[in-house]
């Protein structure tokens, strides 16, 4: 169940900064660790890059969540860029389109407990990670 949600905006780089900021701010009210409060703040600040190199700029939806018991974080990154025609290739270590070190996508994976992608040519791509405390 999803008892809080927020959404801000990835058009320039200080918007990363916020997102950061909002993400460190969430986790910590969600009482998750140190520890993972900084793969969550790493893996948005990489798909939030993404989403501005690659989509050129986009948004993100926060969600608070509880199941069970367990309190979470998901996130949700949207842009209406060019999309990715080879979702596969994208997500291995050292694939790159631009100048980064190709880990955005399969590091930020690593990062979370649940990892969605789905991507249309010419659409889009929308990226859901979460993470459980």
């Amino acid at each position: 169940m999803t008892s809080k949600t927020d959404t801000l905006e990835v058009h320039s780089s200080t918007d990363i900064v916020l997102i950061r900021q909002a993400v460190r701010k969430w986790t910590a009210e969600l009482g998750f660790s140190l520890v993972d409060q900084t793969k969550m703040i790493t893996a948005a600040s990489e798909l939030a890059r993404n989403a501005l190199e690659y989509g050129g700029g986009g948004e993100v939806r926060f969600e608070q969540l509880e199941k069970s018991g367990r309190r979470g974080l998901r996130l949700t990154f949207e842009d209406h860029g060019p999309g990715i025609p080879d979702i596969e290739q994208a997500l291995t270590d050292g694939f790159t389109t631009g100048q980064g070190m190709g880990l955005g996508l399969s590091g930020s994976r690593r990062l979370v407990n649940e990892f969605e992608i789905a991507s249309t040519v010419g659409e889009g791509t929308r990226v859901t990670i979460t993470r459980w405390k």
